[in-house]
């Protein structure tokens, strides 16, 4: 059974920050890696220490998303915050957030 896909009204600004191009390969990555098996944990996608964005982490290039997954009462991917990797800092909407 296919995730549902649901942004955060703070992602959609993070979006906004972003090239076109950027953003369409967010959307489009999001789409294929997450609406199936979005807890599975391969060369992109992995669990993240305690921290106070979101328990996943999915890289595309330098482009990182976070989200929650939860099973009950409907498989839903939340993606929490899309950001820039620069370094070991990440930039979130403008802000610089270490992880």
């Amino acid at each position: 059974m296919p995730y549902e896909i649901e942004y955060s009204p703070e992602t959609v600004d993070h979006l906004r920050a972003l090239t076109a191009r950027q953003r369409s390969i967010v959307l489009d990555t999001v789409d294929k890696q997450l609406k199936h098996q979005p807890t599975v944990e391969t060369r992109n996608r992995k669990p993240m220490r305690p921290n106070p964005l979101a328990p996943w982490e999915l890289r595309i290039g330098n482009l990182r998303v976070y989200y929650d997954v939860e099973n009950d009462p409907e498989p839903t991917v939340f993606i929490r915050a899309v950001g820039i990797k620069e370094r070991n800092q990440v930039r979130i909407g403008g802000e610089v957030i270490e992880l």
